[in-house]
């Protein structure tokens, strides 16, 4: 299957960026022939908009890249990721009829996140994270989904959704957690909020909300996010999917030490 497959099975864009310049580099030992194999023929096999914004700032640092080619790939990146939903699905539906698919996103093995960062009055983040119906459908009776890394005071976390049995009421329901990556044995005292956009108002609602003192490796979160079994969460009138698409953000905060 080749790099510009929309069903690659890679688990980030980030990943299919590695790959390449590790190619390149091993195919073009000089950098001027690598230069310009990336930019006029490589580049166009990495869907630079779906990479994370971490990986995007080491693109402007990368010397494999002209510089001016590494500027309008990351640029294009970025105001693709601030552009409006319907903006985005616009871009994606004109370039499924080309050969051109930097728009289209792949089945990445980890999903991607939007992510907005503060570093003041406290070190902040906001995640959002988008699924499918269809991918929450096939979660039952036991499945999970993981979401792409993203950065919090130096430190990876993640978000996974699962479809697990609540303990109280013995029925399949929505889980959703909050874990830290394993690296290091330093520890985060996070508070942390989740909410999801409903019906019919679809603004965002606040379902859950605590704090939680991370080691790496370690989870939070919680079994039944929205108090509903599972066949209510994924019906055809469920108040969870906006135009089929189930719509999570998570507030992260560093808890200020009293």
């Amino acid at each position: 299957m080749s790099t510009n497959s929309d069903d690659l099975q890679i688990a980030s864009e980030d990943a299919v960026y590695d790959f390449v310049l590790k190619w390149a580099r091993a195919q073009y030992p000089k950098l001027e022939d690598r230069r310009e194999v990336l930019g006029s023929h490589l580049a166009q096999y990495i869907r630079f908009p779906y990479m994370t914004c971490r990986k995007l700032k080491k693109v402007l640092t990368c010397n494999d890249f002209d510089q001016d080619v590494a500027s309008k790939l990351v640029l294009e990146a970025l105001f693709y990721k601030a552009d409006a939903p319907y903006r985005q699905r616009s871009l994606a539906a004109e370039e499924s009829v080309t050969s051109n698919r930097r728009f289209i996103e792949r089945a990445y093995k980890y999903r991607p996140v939007k992510v907005v960062e503060f570093e003041l009055p406290r070190q902040q983040c906001v995640v959002y994270l988008d699924l499918k119906r269809e991918e929450c459908v096939n979660l039952f009776p036991s499945g999970r989904v993981y979401s792409q890394a993203f950065h919090l005071g130096g430190q990876g976390f993640f978000l996974s959704a699962h479809c697990n049995m609540d303990q109280q009421s013995s029925f399949h329901c929505l889980g959703l957690f909050l874990g830290m990556q394993e690296k290091g044995s330093a520890s985060f005292a996070v508070d942390y909020e989740f909410a999801a956009r409903l019906k019919p108002t679809e603004e965002f609602v606040c379902k859950y909300k605590g704090n939680y003192t991370f080691i790496g490796g370690k989870a939070v979160g919680y079994r039944n996010l929205f108090a509903v079994p599972w066949t209510s969460f994924v019906a055809e009138d469920s108040i969870y999917f906006i135009n089929g698409i189930l719509h999570l953000r998570a507030e992260l905060t560093i808890r200020l030490c009293s």
